[in-house]
């Protein structure tokens, strides 16, 4: 069955939920231990991180979970039109030139665009309009994190031609349960493959960036400064954070350029999240432990049953489907997508 369109599934005026990943090319380890050559590129790991955290203060996209794997890459990331448009031109002009600077420093950093620059963007309100559109757009947001890799990993193997598979996927997360099932479902990846024992060794995904910065934290003399320390740490600070409800609403209404917004993603703590990692994990892996006290309400909230949440999680191993959530909720983004798709259509 061929993959759906992006245009029918992505809405430039929704907020949306997409797990994104790209694969290397032939599926080769450019990212570990190549098994031909027995050369190690695990430090590209670190490249794809930085590049995350870069485009996280950039884009109206924000990353609520990722996962770097030897021979592909995890993405969890949301749209947030409604933070796109409340930024004015002089602003995405300025973003845009972050993105794509005119001039560099000596180390290679991007200069601050100077008034020539940003008014050739801001004279015209067709380009204004198309860079818009791009900021909120996952297939630009995923082509900028793509490109400067493939380049740089060629230049260091002296190499050219393809680095990433030719097209990403996209899978729609409709609900709260696709969500936080996908995302366990990415921080688990690295444990799942042999390559870590526990979230908090299990190098270059959110979850262990969020380990740290909690592990940071919880030593702060107030609520208010744990809690600071946990949504905006020097680690997963420009991450989504996990509580939609904020338990320090000066740490929630802080201003931040590291991501789009302190909105978070998920109706738990990040110490009930990595509660309901560690569980998923020992039952995925082993088969073994047990199910603490707190977990059923967790798993009521999300209207599933420890069973069926098993089983949810599992589902994201298998091939892609074009979207994920409770069937109601697939229904309605199925009937969505057709009248999308006959919009497009017409036009």
């Amino acid at each position: 069955m061929p993959r759906a369109n992006r245009r029918e599934i992505c809405n430039p005026d929704q907020i949306q939920v997409f797990h994104l990943v790209n694969r290397c090319v032939r599926r080769t380890f450019l990212f570990g231990t190549d098994e031909k050559s027995g050369k190690d590129f695990s430090h590209r790991k670190a490249w794809i991180r930085q590049r995350l955290e870069e485009l996280a203060g950039i884009f109206a996209v924000e990353i609520l979970g990722f996962a770097v794997q030897s021979n592909h890459l995890h993405v969890v990331v949301r749209t947030r039109p409604d933070v796109q448009k409340g930024w004015n031109d002089t602003e995405i002009a300025q973003r845009w030139l972050r993105l794509f600077p005119q001039r560099r420093n000596e180390d290679k950093s991007s200069c601050e665009p100077n008034d020539a620059e940003l008014s050739i963007i801001l004279s015209s309100a067709s380009t204004l309009l198309k860079l818009r559109n791009r900021l909120i757009s996952i297939s630009w947001f995923m082509r900028c994190v793509a490109e400067p890799i493939a380049r740089r990993g060629n230049l260091e193997d002296d190499v050219t031609g393809r680095f990433w598979e030719g097209r990403f996927r996209a899978q729609s997360l409709l609900d709260e349960s696709a969500i936080a099932a996908c995302m366990a479902y990415v921080d688990l990846n690295p444990i799942r493959s042999g390559q870590a024992l526990t979230p908090e060794t299990s190098e270059f995904t959110s979850v262990r960036e969020r380990i740290l910065d909690r592990h940071d934290a919880v030593n702060q003399p107030t609520r208010d400064d744990v809690t600071d320390g946990i949504e905006h740490g020097p680690r997963a600070g420009w991450l989504s954070p996990i509580s939609l409800e904020a338990s320090s609403e000066p740490s929630r209404n802080k201003i931040t350029h590291r991501r789009a917004s302190n909105k978070g993603c998920l109706p738990m703590t990040l110490d009930q999240y990595l509660e309901l990692l560690d569980w998923t994990g020992r039952q995925l892996k082993q088969n073994s432990g047990s199910i603490p006290q707190e977990f059923p309400s967790i798993l009521e909230r999300l209207d599933y049953k420890p069973a069926q949440w098993l089983l949810y999680v599992r589902q994201f191993r298998k091939v892609f489907r074009s979207d994920a959530g409770t069937p109601a909720n697939r229904t309605i983004f199925r009937q969505q997508r057709r009248s999308r798709r006959a919009m497009l259509a017409g036009t």
